[in-house]
């Protein structure tokens, strides 16, 4: 479906961008605005309702006491449940407890999630939402640069499984997306700076004029210039919106998203989530893909040039680490995206243009040993 056009307005002194994303079973709208924070409850509709904020004790001490004011004065009945950082703790364990939360403080099917925070707690609490009751509303508000571009947009939910990363989750689309680039401003310079390898991404399989935007822009971008930062935010939600629009459930479409992430995944896995951000790890995962695209005659020495120059000049990483090569192929093996046996990789035509292809095990193992593990 169409992408629904922006709409502008002034609210309460706010400038604000209202996105639609319409699927066929409804939509939501998706806000967009620097320093909106007073005004998420009063977006979230008539209050009443309980709701849950799910976040971890980090950003619950950044904005824990805004985002209860903001549901307190719309109407909301707000309670908070608080789990630890990281992708290690994105799992069923965890979202058991707050299962137990949720049934102890007597919440009902009319009640709302909100996961305050990155991709894990918004992954989190979109799955808890999912299965909760056979399904209950939740609210996004990211506060990452990868959740408030990607993550939070489109409906994926899930947790981890030793075995690999979201094995265990369900479709289960947001009822509301509420963005406020102000929250990238207390994101350590590490955490942000992985973040911007999601944006390059969408220049990457989707749109050339967004890819050299950043090229020039790289610099501001990096200083979080509010202008610079503001259009690559709402470039690359209007290409997740786009693209889910078109292909809610991925089987189409869709996967062109999941570029630089199969290897990225992997990658994660095989370190167990502590040696990289998941940032640095697709940023890593698309000079792989790019130089696989090379090696097979679908892509050019160009985009392997200009892709690694760009993401080197954001400060990301770009060479592939050395890992044992029976793990990563271990993990790429068990991965969603497998179909037959074969793997299916996003590879890059040019600069905008990617195809999915299936590749066998055999040229995998060959490719990651000749470009990769050097």
């Amino acid at each position: 479906m169409r992408l629904s056009h922006k709409l502008r307005k002034r609210y309460l002194g706010l400038k604000i961008t209202n996105l639609s994303l319409n699927l066929d079973e409804g939509g939501y709208k998706i806000i967009v605005g620097y320093g909106i924070g007073s005004v998420l409850g009063q977006s979230m509709g008539k209050g009443g309702n309980k709701v849950a904020v799910i976040t971890h004790p980090r950003i619950g001490r950044l904005y824990g006491n805004e985002v209860m004011e903001s549901l307190s004065k719309a109407g909301f009945a707000p309670i908070v449940f608080q789990f630890p950082e990281g992708e290690q703790n994105k799992t069923l364990a965890h979202a058991g407890k707050i299962y137990d939360f949720l049934i102890q403080n007597r919440f009902e099917r009319s009640s709302t999630l909100l996961a305050l925070g990155g991709g894990v707690v918004g992954d989190m609490t979109g799955f808890v939402a999912a299965t909760f009751l056979r399904g209950i509303s939740y609210v996004q508000c990211p506060t990452t640069v990868v959740a408030q571009v990607d993550a939070a947009i489109g409906g994926k939910t899930g947790v981890d499984h030793p075995k690999g990363k979201n094995l265990i989750g369900a479709f289960h689309q947001p009822s509301l997306v509420f963005v406020d680039p102000s929250k990238l401003a207390t994101l350590p310079e590490r955490e942000y700076v992985a973040g911007l390898a999601e944006i390059v991404k969408y220049g990457v399989i989707y749109d050339a004029a967004l890819f050299a935007f950043m090229e020039a822009r790289a610099e501001a971008i990096l200083k979080r210039d509010k202008e610079s930062l503001l259009h690559c935010i709402k470039r690359s939600i209007e290409i997740k919106a786009e693209v889910v629009e078109k292909d809610e459930k991925e089987s189409g479409l869709r996967k062109i998203l999941n570029y630089g992430h199969t290897f990225g995944h992997a990658i994660e896995t095989v370190t167990h989530y502590k040696k990289y951000k998941h940032g640095e790890a697709v940023s890593i995962g698309m000079m792989a893909a790019a130089e696989m695209a090379y090696r097979l005659g679908t892509g050019s020495l160009e985009v392997v040039n200009r892709q690694r120059a760009l993401l080197q000049g954001l400060g990301l990483p770009t060479r592939f680490p050395k890992l044992a090569l029976a793990d990563l192929l271990r993990v790429l093996e068990s991965d969603k995206k497998v179909v037959g046996g074969k793997v299916y990789f996003v590879l890059p035509e040019k600069i905008g243009s990617v195809s999915v292809q299936k590749i066998e095990r055999g040229p995998i193992r060959k490719i990651l040993r000749d470009i990769c593990l050097n």
